[in-house]
């Protein structure tokens, strides 16, 4: 068996690993580089470490695009091979992937300006909505638990990671019939940090001979445990005395969905106000239609609520807001109102206009539910910054600031710990990628100490045989 590292060794974004065994190839995620515009633009036209045609399948950890988005373009260069994924997945897939495609046309127009003032070519966009459609008629999908032979001495299961919607370790168990030796590979996908208030706990897995792990993490601990109910109703009460909107910035995918549950358990038990929601973000809105779909991934609470009393992301106060008509009506809502509108980290989407036409007022609440990266305006309003740009102008920063951060769907460093130390077998050999250096360097140390294999930070472009 050889691994190949060929995204997301260095660095978070950008998974993808070629594992080749029995003659087969197969390639553990495709995802998108994220970065500044031109860079992310050079690194994903291309798939430098392998050809798409000789790829004989692809297993998809989960939907988020740092794991998914390049799958329109590995399809688009002649990889016509099978891709599993959980069912959730396939169906995140079907709504991330079109997106991402519109945004990278939006981000293509951008590049193109500026080519075309230093007198360069236009470009064109990686791929397009159409090849993101075709892309999902590659899609196989099964259920977790459910062992399927993917090629010659290779069997696939998915098993819950607790991350996401649909999110799975992957796990191998291999006949190689290059040392005749049976062996059971695990990639972990990106763990969960149990406790999610929606989706259950990420199931421990037995007997592994070779890791491949995350590490995104490493050496940082979440400023709060999750299930901080309490601590986020406080802030909701305050904000309403104050009678102004409350603005949250959320990723579409799973965290609003997060947020969605905590506010319907807590106007159910009157622990605040009764003020109307509003789901500003047309991804968002079909991301929470697909929760709905899909149970078998809720947690046991979620579960039951779902069919003893009602469904826990659509109750009485709640509109969700696709038409960008609807999004600036809410400009003319009176009184306290609720909006969660992505992107997370402020830097794109609808939540940009709010911020801009609210957050200069004082009754105003901007509450913060998850990371927001350097240097992305999302950070800076959370630094405490006093003025900001947004859309081009500059705003003064009167709105009150707050910050919950037990929302989190990332394992941080002890939870990754924790994660390891209850995965059983030998683990001969774990190798650590989506991380930045340090991180990955941190939780290497701190795994080595342990009676396995080695614990080693993988390089991007590097192969190691096992």
């Amino acid at each position: 068996m050889k691994l190949k590292f060929c995204g997301a060794a260095g660095t978070t974004t950008g998974s993808q690993h070629l594992l080749e065994v029995n003659g087969r190839r197969i390639l553990l995620d495709c995802g998108l580089y994220q970065g500044s515009r031109r860079h992310a633009y050079e690194v994903n036209c291309r798939f430098p470490h392998f050809e798409p045609r000789s790829i004989d399948a692809v297993i998809l950890s989960h939907a988020h695009i740092d794991h998914s988005g390049n799958l329109p373009n590995l399809t688009k260069n002649g990889f016509a091979g099978n891709i599993y994924a959980t069912h959730a997945t396939r169906d995140l897939c079907q709504i991330m992937l079109a997106d991402s495609a519109r945004i990278q046309e939006s981000d293509i127009d951008w590049l193109n300006k500026h080519r075309k003032r230093d007198g360069l070519e236009p470009v064109q966009p990686i791929y397009s909505e159409q090849d993101a459609e075709r892309c999902l008629r590659q899609f196989v999908t099964l259920g977790y638990d459910r062992p399927l032979p993917v090629c010659d001495g290779v069997t696939l299961t998915f098993i819950d990671a607790g991350h996401i919607l649909g999110s799975a370790q992957v796990l191998l168990e291999v006949n190689d019939q290059a040392d005749g030796k049976k062996k059971r590979f695990l990639f972990s996908g990106d763990v969960g940090r149990g406790g999610n208030e929606v989706l259950r706990d990420p199931v421990p897995v037995p007997d592994i001979d070779f890791l491949l792990m995350e590490s995104t993490y490493g050496g940082r601990e979440h400023e709060a445990p999750p299930g901080m109910g309490e601590h986020f109703a406080e802030i909701i009460r305050q904000a309403a005395q104050r009678g102004g909107r409350i603005l949250i910035p959320a990723f579409a995918v799973e965290r609003t969905q997060q947020v969605l549950f905590v506010l319907n358990d807590l106007f159910e038990r009157g622990g605040i106000p009764e003020v109307p929601v509003y789901v500003d973000s047309p991804l968002a809105v079909s991301a929470t239609e697909i929760y709905r779909l899909h149970p078998d991934a809720f947690n046991e609470e979620v579960y039951k609520t779902l069919f003893e009393r009602q469904n826990p992301f659509g109750f009485e106060h709640l509109t969700l807001v696709r038409s960008v008509s609807g999004s600036k009506a809410l400009n003319d809502i009176h009184g306290v109102a609720i909006i969660i509108s992505a992107s997370g980290m402020c830097e794109a989407g609808r939540i940009l206009h709010h911020l801009k036409n609210h957050i200069g007022d004082p009754k105003t609440t901007v509450l913060f539910v998850g990371y927001c990266a350097e240097n992305t305006l999302g950070r800076r309003i959370r630094d405490g910054e006093r003025e900001v740009p947004i859309l081009g102008g500059r705003y003064k920063v009167r709105a009150h600031i707050e910050i919950v951060d037990s929302f989190s769907g990332h394992a941080d460093h002890s939870e990754l710990l924790d994660y390891f130390k209850r995965m059983t077998g030998p683990k001969k050999r774990v190798w650590l990628v989506h991380g930045e250096p340090e991180a990955a360097a941190i939780l290497r140390d701190a795994l080595r100490d342990g009676g396995h294999g080695p614990v080693e930070v993988a390089e991007l472009g590097t192969e190691v045989e096992f």
